[in-house]
């Protein structure tokens, strides 16, 4: 998956709104999942050719609307739509992380969350 924006210098809207409007409609319509990382501000300018600052203001207005969040130096996410789902989001990221320090594969990490759901339900019948 990948971030798809197309800038229209021709436009009669300002390219840090588009750029804003692009990335909050991907979100809404989940191609963008809760989540997914986005570019840094100078990474994503260059590779579209903006100037820093236009690109820091559409993510500081994307933050304001809360369709992504900002978490320090760990980068910028398309945020959860509710507080329990970036709960959960926040979670599964960490979750994510222990996995890969643990030196785990994908399959073993998702057998592991496997078998805590199958416990939980066992213990709860």
């Amino acid at each position: 998956m990948s971030l798809r924006i197309t800038i229209d210098a021709d436009a009669d809207t300002a390219p840090y709104e588009q750029l804003r409007g692009q990335i909050a409609l991907e979100a809404r319509e989940g191609r963008l999942p809760v989540g997914y990382k986005l570019p840094t501000v100078r990474g994503l300018a260059e590779e579209l050719g903006l100037a820093a600052n236009t690109v820091a203001k559409a993510y500081r207005a994307l933050e304001s609307d809360g369709v992504i969040e900002t978490r320090g130096r760990h980068g910028t996410y398309i945020a959860a739509e509710d507080a329990r789902a970036r709960e959960v989001a926040a979670a599964a990221a960490e979750y994510v992380q222990r996995t890969r320090r643990l030196g785990l594969d994908e399959d073993a990490a998702r057998a592991a969350v496997e078998e805590a759901l199958r416990a939980a339900r066992e213990r709860s019948a």
